[in-house]
């Protein structure tokens, strides 16, 4: 049991770290761009979006500098899984989530799209430094994109929820206090997480990919659990699924590009089998949920829709536990 209890305790307070820092580095980013005038919608998609996503990321990037490519990977298709049928799927248990936004139907297509995309890339069982580079760059195409969209669509909800979510205004001195506190706690969680996740999986001798589909998943995905709650408490229920749905975006084409440009590698073949079928399952639940199919009435997640995916989830779990058998 000592052999476990230090991975064990780091994971606690890897992610307990990871969530921490992630908010003061959205605080400390979004005050910084702000102090150089960048417009605050810019602030909202880019910034607060990168920060939600930043657990992921960050957790990524030190296991593929470690070697370990399959958490890296398991890690970003894990965080979707997680955040459509667990994250979304709690939370419309307790806040049914009324979708109003044009901007937002229009987004979960793309999402699955980009999804699509991202499997024939990885069809050979092999993310390259080539099949990186092209999901950064579509990143970084799609925070274009969105920006665009929000500003060419003023009488749209979603961008002004944005808006009205960013953090409260500190001065330039806190905000680079923050900023610069945030990164180095993000960076030192990240690799004490690594650590345990890790040191658990071979103790266990279970594949790193199976880690990261799990725990690693569940907890960088916390962030964006208390952001969906949160606006869906406030009833911006536009807002509470377009934050998974960012998220999903950013953890496909950022997340899944970082271990492909550090440390290209294989992968196990269920990812292509298993985990990416479940993955477009619950997008393709979630698009058909979002759509209003009567004229006049919009897109409902309720309870039942709720329930749906999150009988999806339990089910995914109990298969990735059945295989580990």
């Amino acid at each position: 049991m000592i052999t476990l209890l230090y991975p064990a305790l780091a994971i606690v307070i890897g992610f307990a770290l990871l969530i921490w820092s992630a908010d003061k580095f959205v605080l400390g980013a979004s005050n910084t761009a702000r102090s150089f005038s960048i417009s605050p919608l810019i602030v909202g998609v880019v910034i607060v979006g990168l920060g939600t996503s930043a657990p992921e990321m960050l957790v990524s990037a030190m296991a593929a500098a470690d070697g370990n490519t399959g958490l890296s990977i398991g890690n970003a298709i894990g965080s979707n899984i997680t955040n459509v049928g667990l994250m979304l799927g709690i939370t419309a248990l307790f806040y049914p989530l009324h979708i109003h936004s044009k901007l937002l139907k229009r987004e979960i297509p793309v999402l699955l799209a980009i999804i699509a995309l991202s499997y024939f890339l990885l069809w050979d069982q092999h993310l390259s430094f080539l099949d990186g580079l092209v999901l950064l760059i579509m990143m970084f195409a799609m925070l274009g994109y969105t920006i665009w969209e929000a500003k060419s669509h003023g009488d749209d909800q979603l961008p002004q929820e944005i808006l009205d979510e960013l953090p409260e205004e500190v001065c330039k001195g806190t905000a680079l206090k923050w900023l610069i506190i945030g990164i180095i706690v993000l960076i030192l969680s990240s690799r004490i997480l690594v650590w345990g996740a890790v040191e658990i999986a071979e103790y266990f001798q279970i594949s790193d990919l199976i880690i990261g589909l799990t725990i690693v998943a569940i907890g960088t995905s916390l962030p964006e659990l208390a952001a969906t709650v949160a606006a869906a408490r406030k009833k911006e229920f536009d807002l509470a699924v377009g934050n998974i749905v960012g998220s999903n975006i950013f953890n496909i084409l950022g997340v899944m590009a970082l271990p492909g440009l550090i440390h290209p590698a294989g992968f196990d073949a269920e990812v292509l089998t298993r985990d990416y079928p479940v993955m477009i399952g619950l997008t393709i639940a979630l698009m058909i949920f979002s759509i209003a199919w009567r004229k006049g009435k919009t897109g409902i997640l309720g309870r039942f829709e709720g329930g749906l995916l999150l009988a999806g989830y339990i089910a995914y779990m109990i298969w990735l536990f059945t295989d580990m058998a």
